[in-house]
């Protein structure tokens, strides 16, 4: 049993990032392909980026597109074809195993639904602990220390420790959440849709709660959304996913205001259309999403884009860099 003395991990060495993603890839088999042959669902393809230490990321896409599989790709939750991620300079997959568990409690997932992370018959402290005991962490009492104080740092007290999930509001079961995963003294937390599930008026009651933790605890974030204006509230720089690839990052500021991908273009018209200009600067959203099982040719948004030409329909875009660190992938990007 480990004492729960040691606090937070030493923040990473001098400005590296704390999160690497190098050319990530990650295919899911699908049984009975047609006239019996292999097919594979394209969740993740060769996606790269970085998250430097205190920042907070945002990852934002159509529904599908891939941004679930990635998250639970970075915590090692689902394994990958190919490419890697790095937490500090540590190789999240090929690290040995005591290594690993000490890497994953710096690394955790708070889920879109709170009612569906916790057990309906399952005391919310039993909830809370359960990570604890997992990790072999403090005594009895240690523990219930830790909670407490997790607890009071998501603004709640003691007294929900006896109830069950059914006994509370979504907004108060998501500071739960929250706060088991604070109680791992994580330094980077991984938020999946973490508002979606919850009402209008406590959205921004967790988003202000995040960014306080963040502030308070020297966190990093990965803030995943498909709500562009959760995505403007919270973040430092942008990732725009589509189709399983990373088309545009950019700082939140460039995103909004100069966006340099068809497909980030258009993702602000859909979802900012009271923006002043968007309709007039900005084509629209056109048809579904192309099958991930069999991706387009060439750009994967070209079937969609109001730019597309010739060249899109047969070669794939390579990442270029441009002014502030922006990076896009598109032929014919905006200025």
């Amino acid at each position: 049993m480990t004492a729960l003395t040691a606090d937070r991990p030493p923040p990473p060495t001098a400005r590296r990032p704390l999160v690497v993603v190098e050319n990530l890839v990650k295919h899911f088999p699908l049984k009975g392909g047609v006239f019996g042959g292999k097919q594979h669902v394209h969740s993740v393809d060769h996606v790269s980026f970085t998250i430097a230490p205190g920042e907070v990321l945002g990852l934002v896409g159509e529904s599908g597109c891939g941004k679930s599989t990635l998250a639970r790709a970075m915590l090692g939750l689902t394994p990958v074809d190919s490419g890697r991620v790095l937490f500090d300079g540590a190789d999240v997959a090929r690290t040995k195993r005591r290594a690993r568990k000490a890497l994953r409690r710096s690394m955790q997932l708070v889920f879109q639904d709170p009612f569906a992370a916790l057990d309906p018959r399952m005391r919310l402290e039993t909830s809370l602990d359960a990570p604890l005991v997992q990790h072999g962490l403090g005594t009895r009492e240690e523990r219930h220390q830790r909670i407490l104080e997790a607890l009071g740092q998501v603004g709640l007290d003691a007294s929900f420790l006896g109830q069950r999930p059914g006994e509370c509001s979504g907004g108060q079961l998501q500071r739960i959440v929250v706060a088991r995963a604070l109680l791992l003294r994580p330094r980077l937390l991984i938020c999946d849709e973490p508002t979606s599930a919850l009402d209008a008026s406590v959205r921004a009651q967790i988003l202000n709660l995040l960014i306080e933790l963040k502030d308070e605890l020297g966190l990093t974030l990965l803030m995943i959304s498909h709500d562009l204006r959760v995505v403007r509230h919270v973040c430092d720089r942008v990732a725009v996913m589509y189709l399983g690839e990373i088309v545009e990052v950019a700082s939140r500021e460039d995103l909004f205001e100069r966006p340099a991908h068809p497909y980030t273009q258009a993702l602000l018209t859909a979802s900012l259309p009271e923006e002043s200009g968007a309709e007039a600067d900005f084509g629209t959203l056109r048809g579904e999403p192309p099958s991930p099982v069999n991706p387009p040719s060439g750009c994967r948004f070209h079937p969609r884009c109001p730019k597309a030409r010739d060249r899109c329909r047969t070669e794939a875009p390579a990442p270029s860099a441009g002014p502030q660190g922006r990076v896009v992938s598109c032929h014919y990007p905006s200025a």
